[in-house]
């Protein structure tokens, strides 16, 4: 089989993400932190309305406030 990660029902991103966090792990201490510093990111968006800017978000924090809502809105609902 020559691609596991279709198989397996993941992405090609996701599938990189998980065997660079299994090498990260497998380092000795010092290098495997700084490795582990590396892979970390922050991803950042902003709305554009009219051609300007809006507000900068976290896109974790945003998603999670998002997924909060949508809980929310569902409980009413039920």
């Amino acid at each position: 089989m020559a691609f596991a990660w279709k198989a397996a029902g993941i992405t090609y991103n996701r599938y990189l993400a998980v065997a660079a966090r299994v090498v990260r792990r497998s380092l000795k201490e010092g290098p495997r932190l700084q490795a582990e510093r590396r892979g970390e990111m922050d991803l950042r968006f902003a709305k554009w309305q009219n051609g300007k800017q809006g507000e900068v978000k976290n896109l974790s924090e945003a998603n999670a406030a998002a997924a909060s809502e949508l809980a929310a809105q569902e409980a009413k609902s039920s």
